[in-house]
């Protein structure tokens, strides 16, 4: 069965870009400058309030894959490295070619994907009259076509969630967030240009995955 490893990064919009009532709501139980900082500041969690900046994919058999990024309008972009190919392009564009790529596979891999990505690349997908080529997520504990590795980690809820630095670490598996950027950094990277940071990050939270996976498909399965 062909496997792809997936995981997108978000950023929310600006929250003076939004109407006065809908800020209204966002701020609804906001009592305090600090909780409503905290809610301007979370906005990329929801496909509602903002958007996908990358689509990463990689094969963990071959070890090769593809990274779908936005750069803000900017100069096409389109590159290989260390077995990724690169490109640019705006949501729309990032989120048809991820659905033509993704359409190939038999089992999707991700983590926390079942409660984050899919629904994200859904609903932003939808937003632009993007349909989706299969379904990604399906019965959820038929981990064969969509395995969530927070759900095998935490035996479908059973346990505490962690989040994938914590899992890496304790299984001894390189941690994406060691070169010192992780997702809270991400809305930062883009408002600044640094698009091909938030890529490369990208790249690496796939191969943390990959490793997770690689380890969980060993030792945990069953």
């Amino acid at each position: 069965m062909a496997k792809i490893v997936i995981d997108i990064e978000t950023i929310g919009f600006d929250f003076e870009s939004f109407e006065k009532k809908t800020q209204e709501y966002l701020l609804k139980y906001a009592t305090t400058e600090e909780e409503k900082a905290e809610i301007k500041k979370r906005l990329g969690l929801y496909p509602l309030t903002g958007e996908i900046v990358a689509i990463g994919m990689l094969n963990p058999d071959t070890q090769n894959g593809m990274l779908l990024f936005q750069n803000n309008n900017s100069e096409q972009v389109e590159f290989k490295e260390n077995g990724i190919k690169y490109q640019s392009g705006v949501e729309e564009n990032i989120l048809r070619k991820f659905w033509e790529i993704i359409e190939k596979y038999d089992t999707v891999i991700t983590f926390n994907g079942r409660a984050f990505d899919v629904p994200f690349l859904l609903l932003r997908s939808a937003k632009h009259s993007v349909c989706p080529t299969k379904n990604l997520l399906g019965y959820r504990y038929e981990f064969q076509k969509h395995c969530d590795l927070l759900d095998q980690l935490t035996f479908y809820g059973a346990t505490r969630k962690f989040n994938l630095d914590f899992y890496a670490k304790f299984f001894g598996i390189k941690s994406s967030k060691d070169d010192g950027v992780d997702g809270s950094m991400v809305s930062e990277l883009y408002q600044t240009g640094r698009y091909l940071e938030i890529a490369r990050y990208c790249a690496r939270d796939l191969a943390t995955t990959r490793e997770l996976y690689m380890h969980w498909n060993k030792y945990l399965k069953f």
